[in-house]
């Protein structure tokens, strides 16, 4: 019989895959359109990091207790998360894409913060080890995203600036 936490994990697996395939094909759908990919050096970073943090916590996790709590956190992330792939409709995708001549979008989260998706990832990284019972691992990988996360904003501010002179 399959753990909470396994199964917890389970589902996360199945939301970040059918993420990948919504991205896919949204950024598909956005290049055909004449959009441009802006600085995709650091993508597989971003790739790697996230898999790496979700194999680890199936080897380190998969039968941990659960802190419910810290799950319902996570859980509102998820929303959020939904929140912020809705609002962005086919225009989210996991690179940096931007379509020429297309408005900001400034709905959704995105009339309260910038970057909304970027906050949610954060606390994901941290929260969902967490309630497994793994502060360092938590830890860890909250470094490296931040690391990342530095490198990632400035880059899709760069091309987002870039495309508000265009427009």
């Amino acid at each position: 019989m399959m753990s909470i936490a396994a199964l917890i994990l389970a589902l996360v697996t199945l939301q970040r895959l059918a993420e990948l395939v919504i991205a896919k094909r949204n950024t598909a759908a956005l290049m055909a359109r004449g959009a441009v990919e802006h600085a995709p050096g650091h993508y597989p970073a971003i790739v790697v990091m996230h898999g790496l943090w979700l194999i680890g916590l199936w080897v380190l996790a998969h039968d941990a207790t659960v802190s419910w709590p810290l799950i319902a956190v996570f859980a509102i992330l998820q929303a959020g998360r939904v929140w912020t792939i809705a609002s962005l409709g086919a225009r989210w995708t996991t690179r940096i894409i931007i379509l020429p001549g297309a408005a900001p979008i400034r709905t959704g989260p995105y009339r309260y913060l910038t970057h909304p998706n970027y906050w949610i990832v954060i606390g994901e990284i941290a929260i969902l080890p967490l309630a497994f019972g793994l502060p360092l691992y938590a830890l860890g990988f909250t470094v490296a995203n931040a690391i990342l996360l530095a490198i990632r904003i400035r880059a899709e501010n760069r091309a987002l600036a870039v495309a508000d002179h265009a427009a």
